[in-house]
């Protein structure tokens, strides 16, 4: 789900492309000289830095790159070109040399079409809230074109003039996610202007457009083939309630440490005990901790609507969740999924860093949770989305 580590300097490509963008937004709003557009900032132009593409074409990378090393150069030599008046004539030259022999790269290649809310950030946090809502959201408007399962299979795909995409991919998840909530708000057309999709705007309220976003991102998990989901997710936000204490956003609540979410349908027999390594947050379905559940087992319990969305990322019925659980490591994603009734192993991963990544050497006699637990932390998610690296 995650390709190889990329190089260092791409990572800084990409990643001064996007601020670059960014801080030119901000300092073109904070002038007036551009409006909003969904309660934040919108993008003027119909054009943007296409990152994706830097991503997955290296040498437009290298040309960019090389570029940008040329105009610092420049501009580095007129600065002390001012300064120094004796070798002005020689830093002069050298910076138009530095220019004239830059490998530009056509705008036509750097550039992709952009929409106002390219730039738009997800107001939601992937909590379970807004994935229950655009769970909700999505059978009633998504369903019949894009199917139950994400897959682009649904009762109307076939009539479309133009086959629905897999939700399913992780074509899907490198998409802006202010790009997504644009198309679907305002639909798709084909290069020849014939609508693909319908528009929903003024049929959805922004909040059940952006919650639709945080669906797909859990129905590509559900439905991935062979374990490995094709999106990396991150822990979804939730209110918990740890013993008497008055609730608190999961975020903040013991930061940067690793969490396990476990179904329980009020028994404690297959409860697991409380481990040192992780917070360990009970999920039931009303958001009660069980009175039978003793709480040195596990003293933390996840607000009501956290058992449809831990569902929906799993891949089950609500009916059938009971005893799965989730682990997330220390950076706050979503690593492993454990089957009732199963001791963990290393085919409980659903996010790793790809087929080249080599599983690291683990210590004989060691149990199937700590073997997990080190391959986590020793494979680290390196999320690629909209073509930058986050």
């Amino acid at each position: 789900m995650n390709g190889p580590q990329p190089h260092a300097w791409l990572n800084a490509l990409l990643v001064l492309a996007e601020k670059s963008q960014l801080g030119l937004l901000w300092l073109w709003h904070a002038l007036g000289l551009s409006g909003t557009s969904h309660g934040q900032p919108a993008w003027p132009w119909a054009r943007r830095i296409a990152g994706e593409t830097l991503l997955i074409d290296l040498p437009l990378a290298r040309q960019v790159g090389f570029s940008l090393c040329a105009l610092a150069f420049a501009v580095l030599a007129l600065v002390v070109a001012l300064a120094w008046r004796r070798g002005r004539p020689v830093l002069l030259v050298s910076a138009g040399l530095a220019l004239l022999l830059a490998p530009w790269p056509e705008a036509s290649l750097l550039l992709g079409p952009a929409s106002p809310t390219s730039f738009h950030a997800s107001p939601t946090r992937f909590a379970v809230d807004s994935i229950v809502l655009g769970q909700r959201t999505y059978a009633r408007h998504c369903t019949a074109c894009h199917g139950n399962d994400g897959r682009g299979e649904g009762p109307l795909a076939a009539s479309l003039p133009q086959w629905p995409p897999t939700l399913v991919s992780p074509l899907l998840a490198r998409r802006a996610e202010g790009e997504l909530f644009w198309h679907v708000l305002s639909g798709m057309r084909d290069r020849r202007g014939r609508p693909t999709m319908p528009a929903f705007r003024g049929q959805l309220a922004d909040r059940e457009a952006w919650a639709v976003i945080d669906y797909m991102k859990a129905l590509s998990a559900a439905n991935s083939a062979e374990g490995n989901w094709p999106v990396p997710l991150r822990l979804p936000e939730m209110a918990i309630r740890c013993g008497d204490a008055a609730p608190v956003a999961l975020s903040q609540w013991r930061g940067g440490q690793r969490v396990r979410l476990v179904a329980v349908d009020g028994t404690a027999a297959s409860l697991p005990y409380e481990d040192p390594r992780f917070l360990t947050v009970l999920v039931t379905r009303d958001g009660r901790v069980p009175a039978q559940v003793p709480r040195f087992r596990a003293g933390c319990t996840a607000a009501a609507r956290a058992w449809e969305a831990m569902a929906a990322i799993a891949g089950l019925p609500p009916a059938e969740l009971a005893g799965t659980q989730l682990l997330a490591d220390s950076a706050g994603w979503l690593r492993a999924r454990g089957t009732p009734g199963t001791a963990w192993s290393d085919a409980d991963l659903v996010c790793v860093s790809g087929p080249a990544a080599a599983a690291p050497a683990m210590p004989a006699g060691i149990d199937g949770l700590t073997a997990l637990l080190l391959r986590m932390d020793a494979e680290p998610v390196r999320f690629v989305k909209g073509g930058f690296i986050h």
